[in-house]
């Protein structure tokens, strides 16, 4: 008999509890238990129930995902679920913890379900570039109806317990140990005489428009494909018998499994959990982090000073006049605000956080006692040793003094410190209260045990961190700076900014590069082009993008940039000044005339985004091709179903890219200079994954 599954006799119940930590996920070895139990329970004399329950702190947390895309091994989940459905005893499925995706199809395989309170439910399967397969788009309709059942499906959502009950999914809310509530119930259920329930013998829903539930998931997918077949997976549980849907369901997941957006998501999903475990970090003890110091309160200092007081950590905030810091506070105010009307936090934590654990100064001594210093000042070197300076003069000793720096060395910024060894990189991405990257960038004499620290932050800040060495941009926007040259490339042989972002939207980016510049500000990239100038002894150049930032046109903010935003900001439309801007860039440099198909378009940015991402990767500012794929994902808009810039470069196939790179440099031999480690794996028949483990 199977050790996954315990077996033991209450009286008229056989109650099976799956222990397969840590989260009791669906492998070869739950399953077989499962039949084998279920077997048992029928076969002895007296047994009238089966109570299935978790041990640990889940249910079923799901499908074991390192069996995906390995020869099947029987029994099969569906059959699994079936096998228990069809019992003639009465099964009861009791739910704590979370029971997502092949754990609620188990449960609604059962006949009836209870749940503590804290239970959480989901098919979370679009998130791995799926669709529920073991029954969840046939069952799910008949307990919840279809509107509910495809919102849970195609956002793969969390519900929590009330919500789920009020849907039909839970059946008895019921507090305490889920094996005694579990045992309890199912007893009631014997008393009262109740008949078993199965779903499939539910009545099923009535129809809905298919296709135009299809086509509006599908265009709010921004392309993955998988949410919308959800659609038509429901679409027969409703026309067919319930056999008939349970096979047009799994075909349609085994269709989905042999995509190229199954492959992007399941390597997202694995590297998101791999990115922050670092071997050079394992036995490391983080320094304290009770009080965060957070120099500057604009909109960067206020995001991080909320994202700390959220995970209940102390904050004083230093500006520099009495005004900038009431506006500071205003601004972490109404972050705070928008966490109290989304249920983050309760009216009692927004006023203690606001009252308590937020300190607002105007004296570098406030923060003397402050375990770690983020500095989020205007991005000028001067200015940023300028701070430096003064908080190595009034932190204590050990204290790890940070700077949210998006581009500049932060080997020369420590360098104008007593304790270089204590001085990290910590560089939020805007909102810093929203966004979950954190690129924590060690410079040559940072600590090991700071590195652990920054990274510690990351977590208690639930962000993704990912690791950078010291370069100008580090990874992420070293990377952005490419291909954003590429994309002004393209405008001077004869794309416009318009093609361009359409190409790329339709890629699956959310905006493209110059909506982006937009959104972030142009006068941005106008100063970092300003300062390479300067550092290079250029002067007197004056690019279209230039003479728009010269004219005020700064993007949103200013109502005008590559778009004119009259209509309000996602009412965008071309500003009819830019292209005569870009014609006379054009006619003075003879360049222009060329047409490109978006399919060109994406080809030429992918391929400078993947070549500089593998410089990045090879000289070390990225340990990992991993590394680069987070951080483009969580920090710059890559579409997650494919993956990253890498994994996609990986299943498009990377001999083809490097040829194409060679033929582009016909044109730009220095911008276009092959990766050293890109042409290393071509030659070696390798990919980029090879390089993760």
């Amino acid at each position: 008999m199977s050790d996954k599954i315990a077996y033991a006799r209450h009286g008229d119940i056989a109650v099976l509890t799956i222990q397969n930590p840590p989260v009791n996920a669906l492998s070869q070895a739950v399953r077989h238990g499962l039949m084998e139990r279920m077997d048992q329970a029928e076969s002895e004399a007296g047994v009238r129930a089966v109570l299935i329950v978790g041990e640990g702190r889940a249910f079923i947390a799901g499908a074991d995902i390192t069996e995906f895309g390995k020869p099947p091994m029987e029994p099969s989940l569906p059959d699994v679920i079936n096998r228990i459905e069809a019992s003639p005893l009465l099964v009861v499925a009791s739910m704590h913890g979370v029971s997502l995706g092949g754990g609620l199809e188990v449960a609604l395989g059962a006949h009836y379900r209870i749940a503590v309170p804290s239970a959480r439910i989901g098919l979370p399967e679009v998130h791995l570039g799926l669709i529920p397969g073991a029954g969840g788009t046939q069952r799910l309709p008949r307990v919840a109806g279809i509107e509910a059942a495809l919102e849970i499906m195609t956002t793969g959502r969390h519900v929590g317990a009330k919500e789920a009950a009020a849907m039909g999914v839970i059946d008895v809310i019921q507090d305490g140990d889920q094996t005694e509530n579990g045992i309890a119930y199912t007893q009631k259920l014997l008393d009262d005489g109740m008949p078993r329930r199965p779903v499939s013998e539910m009545p099923v829903p009535a129809a809905i428009d298919w296709d135009a539930a299809f086509n509006a998931i599908l265009a709010k997918g921004r392309g993955q494909i998988s949410p919308a077949h959800c659609v038509r997976a429901v679409q027969a549980s409703v026309e067919k018998p319930f056999l008939e849907g349970l096979a047009a369901e799994r075909q349609i997941f085994i269709d989905l499994m042999g995509t190229d957006q199954r492959q992007g998501m399941i390597h997202a999903f694995f590297s998101e959990r791999a990115v922050g475990n670092l071997p050079e970090l394992k036995g490391v003890t983080p320094r304290a982090l009770d009080h965060i110091g957070v120099i500057g309160g604009g909109t960067m200092g206020a995001g991080i000073a909320t994202a700390a007081l959220l995970s209940s950590i102390r904050v004083t905030l230093l500006e520099m006049t009495a005004d900038a810091g009431e506006a500071a506070h205003g601004r972490i105010a109404g972050n705070l605000s928008g966490a109290l009307k989304r249920g983050k936090i309760s009216a009692d934590q927004h006023d203690a956080i606001l009252n308590k654990a937020l300190s607002v100064s105007t004296d570098y001594a406030s923060l003397s006692d402050a375990d770690l210093v983020i500095e989020a000042v205007f991005e000028d070197m001067d200015v940023k040793k300028q701070v430096f300076t003064k908080l190595d003069a009034v932190c204590k000793k050990g204290a790890i003094l940070a700077s949210n720096t998006s581009y500049l060395d932060i080997n020369e910024i420590a360098s104008v410190t007593s304790r270089p060894a204590d001085v990290i990189g910590l560089h939020f991405f805007s909102p810093a209260h929203v966004m979950k990257l954190l690129e924590v960038v060690v410079a040559d004499k940072t600590a090991i045990d700071v590195v652990a620290t920054g990274f510690d932050l990351g977590k208690k800040l639930k962000k993704i961190s990912v690791r950078a060495g010291v370069c100008d941009g580090f990874i992420g926007n070293r990377i952005l700076a490419t291909y954003r040259t590429a994309a002004d490339q393209l405008i001077m042989a004869g794309a416009s900014p318009y093609d361009i972002d359409a190409a790329l939207e339709d890629f699956g980016f959310a905006m493209g590069p110059f909506a982006v510049a937009d959104l972030a500000g142009l006068d941005i990239g106008w100063a970092v082009r300003k300062r390479k100038r300067a550092e290079a002894g250029i002067e007197g150049v004056s690019t279209y993008a230039d003479k728009m930032c010269e004219a005020g046109n700064f993007g949103q903010k200013t109502g005008k940039g590559y778009y004119d935003y009259a209509a309000g900001p996602k009412a965008r439309v071309p500003n009819p000044d830019v292209m005569p801007l870009i014609e006379a860039d054009r006619a003075a440099a003879s360049a222009g005339g060329k047409t490109f198909t978006s399919d060109e378009i994406v080809r030429y940015y992918m391929a400078a985004m993947v070549n500089e991402s593998a410089k990045v990767v090879g000289e070390g500012i990225a340990r990992r091709p991993l590394d680069v794929d987070m951080t483009l994902l969580f920090g710059y808009g890559f579409p997650r179903y494919r993956g990253g810039p890498l994994k996609w470069a990986d299943i498009v196939g990377l001999d083809g890219l490097l040829a194409d790179i060679k033929s582009y440099a016909s044109d730009d031999a220095d911008f276009w200079a092959p990766a050293p480690l890109l042409e290393q794996l071509v030659a070696d028949g390798k990919k980029f994954e090879t390089l993760n483990t």
